[in-house]
């Protein structure tokens, strides 16, 4: 007997159900950079753009940005909950997050650098 989609579909529509209620759960599940608190991630400061510039944590985490760029920059929070000073080269700012909320940063030497920290349980 040879398989065939179509009999697996009209003959199982259960077991297309479940496949699609499995997709959509995965694609529906937002990927954290960091799962558990207490951990660390790490946003490099490189060619004037923070990467990853958009990052998802739990409460708890800390988020350590580095500078890599020749040319001095900050981390400054829009809502002033934190601030750096300014990062020369090799240098690192580190701030946890314990409350839940979206963390909307910028470059106060170069405000058109951006990035936002989403913190969630």
């Amino acid at each position: 007997m040879r398989f065939s989609l179509w009999r697996l579909v009209v003959a199982r529509p259960s077991v297309v159900a479940l496949v699609m209620l499995a997709l959509s759960a995965a694609l529906a599940t937002p990927v954290l950079l960091s799962a558990a608190p207490g951990k660390s991630v790490q946003v490099n400061i490189a060619k004037f753009a923070y990467g990853p510039n958009d990052v998802t944590v739990t409460p708890g985490t800390t988020v350590v940005w580095t500078n890599q760029d020749e040319t001095p920059h900050t981390v400054t929070s829009k809502d002033k909950s934190f601030a750096s000073k300014g990062l020369d080269t090799g240098d690192k700012f580190e701030h946890t997050f314990s409350a839940e909320g979206d963390f909307t940063y910028i470059c106060t030497i170069h405000p058109y650098m951006n990035g936002t920290v989403h913190v969630r349980k």
